[in-house]
């Protein structure tokens, strides 16, 4: 089985609270508050790298303050990774079995691995995190400074607009993808609260043509679009083309311009 949970509290109060299993046939885990320092988990926090034990209740190289969850769930071999984002420990991945033996370095080397792309995934949410506050700071000064008044201000929305796009299509997690995408449409009404040229005659774009579009207006090539969307660069031309035609457009500018025009980007 395999369960886990991020830090939370300061030093000197952290803990890692467990709160997402697999595998599980009791309760006894769910919830539970790892103090750095006690127990498997504790320890690997402190050292900042993975432990592991061949059987927990017997183990003399830890401290039990957790044996009974630990029992009532009938573990035995236990690992415990931690999840290290910016040289800070941010949470804690277990993996565990029933029976008492030796984890070898399969083992250690398929959790470790497990445990690189959950820090991946925090990375890319403190991004989002980030991203959005600053975005929606922007969408909500913006229509008050008035569209010409601030032209090197609308481009950072706009930039933020691309990168929010982008990054969406990199997030695993449906809520936080829908709160992204949420916020990029509070920018693009942003753009067409404000004083300007008037949005011309809807245009239907697919959300993957509007990802290449939001790429290309801050200026970078299919390939780069590509990589950011994490696509074959034949395929984000094929989007583009597409785009083009519903657009009306010949250029890859004209294109971003229409769209402008049209509500779909800010």
């Amino acid at each position: 089985m395999a369960f886990g949970g991020l830090v939370t509290g300061a030093d000197g109060t952290a803990r890692v609270r467990i709160a997402e299993l697999s595998g599980t046939a009791t309760h006894s885990l769910n919830g539970l508050a790892i103090h750095v320092g006690t127990g498997l988990g504790g320890k690997a926090v402190a050292l900042a790298r993975p432990c592991a034990v061949s059987d927990y209740g017997a183990s003399r190289q830890i401290s039990h303050e957790y044996d009974t969850a630990v029992a009532l769930e009938g573990l035995r071999a236990v690992l415990a990774v931690p999840l290290v984002v910016r040289r800070r420990v941010r949470g804690l991945l277990y993996g565990a079995l029933r029976t008492a033996q030796p984890l070898g370095d399969r083992a250690l080397a398929a959790a470790v691995a497990a445990a690189r792309d959950l820090e991946q995934a925090l990375v890319v949410r403190d991004e989002a995190a980030a991203m959005l506050a600053a975005a929606r700071e922007a969408a909500a000064e913006m229509p008050a400074r008035g569209y010409g008044a601030g032209d090197a201000a609308w481009e950072r929305v706009r930039e933020a607009h691309g990168a929010l796009r982008a990054l969406a299509a990199r997030i695993g997690d449906p809520a936080l993808r829908a709160e992204l995408l949420a916020v990029c449409g509070t920018l693009t009404d942003a753009a067409a609260d404000s004083p300007g040229p008037a949005p011309g005659p809807g245009v239907r774009l697919a959300p993957r043509e509007v990802d290449v579009l939001a790429c290309v207006a801050g200026g970078v090539t299919n390939a780069a679009a590509a990589e950011r969307l994490g696509l074959r660069p034949e395929t984000v031309k094929g989007y583009l083309r597409s785009a083009m035609r519903k657009l009306g457009a010949h250029t890859r500018w004209e294109a971003v311009v229409a769209a402008r025009r049209a509500g779909v980007l800010p």
